[in-house]
């Protein structure tokens, strides 16, 4: 036990993340890397699909980009993503691989977990198109015709910023007046405005209904308004619905939380978890560079490590905040690991406010 933190495990931790097949060439240049678990195994994820994930998978996403333009110097975040109905071997197994790849890349990225429906902006800025589909990647939509497409509704909701899409229930009373909507049925494919559907939101119903209508051989793009009817539109709707319910978490109440602060550490021979600040007692000068630290803002958590933290602090850092998270209002919030000295902007706004 002595080795472990120690160079020598660090560099035996190293050569085991060169094994890797999938992390070739992974951070070498500033872009956007995406990988999906299967099977225990990290696989590549097709350029043309980042940005869609399906709600039984995990992912890793890897952003290298340069803090300064002028140098050389590279840094990274890599995320991992869980969806609703991933297994817990896959979004253990995305954890853990996270991890390799941060030793892989000498420390250097910031880890983050996301999950579905509670994404970082973060994450988010990555795409310009964000899909959240349902089953797993196997039940995709490229290798069957589209009149074998099963019809799915697709959700459009935000602005500019960030538009999501989310496949959800097929449901008639699903089609708010606030929001877009697609009905995709392979050779029909049907844009539905709300009245109150922003601009944004119907441009990229819009922009996304021609780009399936561009990848199918043939099809029709109807436009359809709250008040408009269409008899192949309506009878997509009047048989029984037996889906499950797949849509968004309706979103918690988290404006009333009071920042909380937790040390973590072993100090003492053993872990201890324990919270040494809230609200106005949370100050920057209560972080030690000896422990580890969890900062929760309500909206997101971070793990912040200590350059001299042990060994034993730094690796259950993160487990001890999704325990902690597991057991709270606000559970599937975005966590962000911060080494001490590569505090993130967010991080010193709600450490210091």
């Amino acid at each position: 036990m002595a080795l472990v933190g120690s160079d020598d495990d660090r560099r035996v931790k190293k050569e085991s993340a060169m094994t890797e097949p999938a992390w070739k060439n992974a951070g070498q240049k500033v872009g956007l890397q995406v990988w999906r678990i299967e099977s225990f195994k990290v696989k590549h994820w097709p350029k043309e699909d980042y940005g869609r994930f399906y709600n039984g998978d995990s992912y890793i996403v890897l952003n290298t980009y340069k803090p300064d333009p002028s140098s050389e110097k590279l840094a990274h975040d890599v995320h991992f993503w869980i969806g609703k109905y991933s297994t817990q071997d896959e979004y253990g197994t995305a954890a853990y691989k996270t991890v390799e790849l941060d030793t892989l890349l000498d420390d250097v990225p910031v880890q983050h977990r996301e999950v579905q429906s509670y994404e970082s902006d973060r994450f988010m800025s990555y795409f310009s198109r964000f899909e959240i589909l349902k089953g797993g990647a196997a039940s995709g939509f490229r290798h069957v015709t589209p009149e074998e497409y099963k019809p799915r509704l697709l959700h459009f909701h935000g602005t500019s910023k960030a538009i999501k899409v989310n496949e959800i229930q097929l449901d008639r009373n699903k089609l708010c007046p606030e929001d877009t909507f697609l009905l995709d049925k392979g050779l029909s494919i049907f844009v539905w405005n709300g009245p109150e559907a922003n601009k944004d939101e119907r441009f990229k119903a819009m922009q996304y209904a021609q780009q399936l209508k561009s990848e199918r051989s043939k099809g029709k793009v109807i436009m359809l308004n709250s008040d408009e009817h269409d008899t192949d539109f309506d009878e997509t709707f009047s048989g029984e619905n037996d889906d499950d319910d797949d849509d968004e978490e309706d979103e918690d109440d988290r404006a009333t939380f009071e920042k909380t602060l937790f040390r973590l550490s072993d100090a003492s021979g053993s872990l201890k978890f324990e919270e040494i600040g809230k609200a106005s007692q949370v100050h920057r000068s209560q972080l030690d560079s000896k422990d580890v630290f969890i900062l929760d803002s309500g909206k997101a958590v971070w793990v912040w490590i200590g350059i001299q933290a042990s060994a034993a602090e730094r690796s259950n850092g993160i487990v001890y905040a999704h325990n902690y998270l597991e057991k709270s209002q606000h559970p599937y919030v975005p966590v962000s690991v911060l080494k001490e000295g590569q505090e993130s902007a967010e991080f010193g706004t709600a450490i210091s406010a």
